[in-house]
Protein backbone atom coordinates (compact mmCIF):
# COMPACT_ATOMS: atom_id res chain seq x y z
CA UNK A 1 0.00 0.00 0.00
CA UNK A 2 2.81 2.44 0.57
CA UNK A 3 5.34 1.30 -1.43
CA UNK A 4 6.11 3.33 -4.81
CA UNK A 5 5.65 -0.57 -6.50
CA UNK A 6 2.58 -0.86 -9.36
CA UNK A 7 1.10 -3.80 -7.51
CA UNK A 8 2.61 -7.61 -7.12
CA UNK A 9 3.44 -10.18 -9.74
CA UNK A 10 4.00 -13.78 -9.43
CA UNK A 11 3.20 -17.46 -10.77
CA UNK A 12 -0.87 -18.18 -10.81
CA UNK A 13 -2.13 -20.91 -9.44
CA UNK A 14 -3.08 -23.78 -12.01
CA UNK A 15 -6.12 -24.21 -13.59
CA UNK A 16 -6.86 -27.82 -13.18
CA UNK A 17 -8.09 -28.65 -9.48
CA UNK A 18 -6.82 -31.91 -9.19
CA UNK A 19 -3.89 -33.23 -7.73
CA UNK A 20 -1.42 -33.74 -11.04
CA UNK A 21 -0.38 -37.50 -11.85
CA UNK A 22 2.99 -36.92 -11.50
CA UNK A 23 3.10 -36.39 -8.03
CA UNK A 24 4.20 -39.06 -5.97
CA UNK A 25 2.80 -38.44 -2.29
CA UNK A 26 -0.69 -39.51 -1.26
CA UNK A 27 -2.63 -37.42 0.95
CA UNK A 28 -1.86 -38.83 4.38
CA UNK A 29 1.86 -38.60 3.79
CA UNK A 30 1.47 -34.67 2.56
CA UNK A 31 -0.03 -34.16 6.05
CA UNK A 32 2.58 -35.80 7.73
CA UNK A 33 5.62 -33.84 5.52
CA UNK A 34 3.41 -31.23 7.25
CA UNK A 35 2.92 -32.18 10.94
CA UNK A 36 6.98 -32.85 10.46
CA UNK A 37 8.25 -29.45 9.04
CA UNK A 38 5.62 -27.33 11.71
CA UNK A 39 7.19 -29.34 14.38
CA UNK A 40 10.92 -28.62 13.11
CA UNK A 41 9.92 -25.04 13.57
CA UNK A 42 8.80 -23.76 10.06
CA UNK A 43 6.17 -21.18 9.25
CA UNK A 44 2.97 -22.33 6.61
CA UNK A 45 4.50 -20.24 3.93
CA UNK A 46 8.17 -21.45 4.30
CA UNK A 47 6.61 -25.27 4.91
CA UNK A 48 4.86 -24.63 1.46
CA UNK A 49 8.18 -23.70 -0.25
CA UNK A 50 10.07 -26.56 1.30
CA UNK A 51 7.12 -28.72 -0.10
CA UNK A 52 7.30 -27.65 -3.61
CA UNK A 53 11.03 -27.26 -3.91
CA UNK A 54 12.30 -30.28 -1.89
CA UNK A 55 9.33 -32.62 -2.54
CA UNK A 56 8.03 -31.94 -5.46
CA UNK A 57 4.40 -30.84 -4.38
CA UNK A 58 2.82 -27.67 -6.53
CA UNK A 59 0.43 -27.46 -4.36
CA UNK A 60 -0.94 -29.06 -0.81
CA UNK A 61 -4.16 -28.07 -1.25
CA UNK A 62 -4.56 -29.62 -4.81
CA UNK A 63 -3.48 -33.26 -3.03
CA UNK A 64 -5.38 -32.57 0.58
CA UNK A 65 -8.23 -30.75 -0.51
CA UNK A 66 -6.73 -28.79 3.01
CA UNK A 67 -4.43 -25.70 2.83
CA UNK A 68 -1.44 -26.00 5.42
CA UNK A 69 -3.19 -23.76 8.20
CA UNK A 70 -6.12 -25.91 8.17
CA UNK A 71 -3.88 -29.33 8.15
CA UNK A 72 -1.77 -27.80 11.67
CA UNK A 73 -5.34 -26.41 12.88
CA UNK A 74 -6.58 -30.12 13.03
CA UNK A 75 -3.41 -31.27 14.60
CA UNK A 76 -3.15 -28.75 17.15
CA UNK A 77 -0.47 -27.21 15.74
CA UNK A 78 -1.84 -23.68 14.68
CA UNK A 79 0.11 -20.10 15.59
CA UNK A 80 -0.71 -17.86 17.95
CA UNK A 81 -1.42 -15.23 15.80
CA UNK A 82 -1.69 -15.70 11.89
CA UNK A 83 1.97 -15.61 9.77
CA UNK A 84 1.33 -11.82 8.14
CA UNK A 85 0.28 -10.36 11.03
CA UNK A 86 3.75 -11.67 13.17
CA UNK A 87 5.78 -10.83 10.28
CA UNK A 88 4.79 -7.24 10.79
CA UNK A 89 5.16 -7.72 14.54
CA UNK A 90 8.65 -8.28 14.34
CA UNK A 91 9.40 -5.47 11.48
CA UNK A 92 7.72 -2.84 14.10
CA UNK A 93 10.13 -4.28 16.35
CA UNK A 94 13.15 -4.36 14.13
CA UNK A 95 12.29 -0.25 12.92
CA UNK A 96 11.62 0.36 16.61
CA UNK A 97 15.33 -0.70 17.59
CA UNK A 98 16.53 0.85 15.10
CA UNK A 99 14.51 4.44 15.70
CA UNK A 100 15.71 4.01 19.39
CA UNK A 101 19.26 3.55 18.55
CA UNK A 102 19.02 6.91 16.02
CA UNK A 103 16.28 9.01 16.93
CA UNK A 104 17.01 11.78 14.61
CA UNK A 105 16.29 9.47 11.70
CA UNK A 106 12.59 10.47 10.73
CA UNK A 107 12.79 8.35 7.60
CA UNK A 108 12.73 5.37 10.01
CA UNK A 109 9.96 6.71 12.58
CA UNK A 110 7.34 7.35 9.37
CA UNK A 111 8.12 4.02 8.34
CA UNK A 112 7.24 2.85 11.68
CA UNK A 113 4.09 4.78 11.70
CA UNK A 114 3.10 2.98 8.34
CA UNK A 115 4.27 -0.42 9.49
CA UNK A 116 1.79 0.02 12.35
CA UNK A 117 -0.81 1.03 10.66
CA UNK A 118 -1.05 -2.17 8.63
CA UNK A 119 -0.67 -3.84 11.85
CA UNK A 120 -3.79 -2.10 13.14
CA UNK A 121 -5.77 -3.16 10.07
CA UNK A 122 -4.44 -6.69 9.62
CA UNK A 123 -5.22 -7.04 13.18
CA UNK A 124 -8.78 -5.58 12.56
CA UNK A 125 -9.12 -8.22 9.72
CA UNK A 126 -8.33 -11.41 12.04
CA UNK A 127 -10.10 -9.75 14.61
CA UNK A 128 -13.60 -10.14 12.51
CA UNK A 129 -12.14 -13.54 11.48
CA UNK A 130 -11.52 -14.97 15.04
CA UNK A 131 -8.18 -15.83 14.92
CA UNK A 132 -6.88 -13.54 17.43
CA UNK A 133 -8.99 -12.96 20.66
CA UNK A 134 -11.79 -9.53 20.46
CA UNK A 135 -9.31 -7.31 23.13
CA UNK A 136 -6.24 -8.34 21.38
CA UNK A 137 -4.69 -4.76 20.69
CA UNK A 138 -0.95 -3.38 19.41
CA UNK A 139 0.97 -1.35 21.47
CA UNK A 140 4.64 0.15 20.60
CA UNK A 141 7.43 -1.46 23.18
CA UNK A 142 8.94 2.37 24.28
Amino acid sequence: MHSKGRGSSGSDKPVNKKNPRWVEYDEQEVKDLVVKLRRNGDDPSQIGMKLRDQYGIPSVKQVTDMKITEILEEEGLELEVPEDLKNLLEKAESIQNHVNENPKDEDAQRNLELTEAKIRRIASYHREEGDIPEDWEYERDE
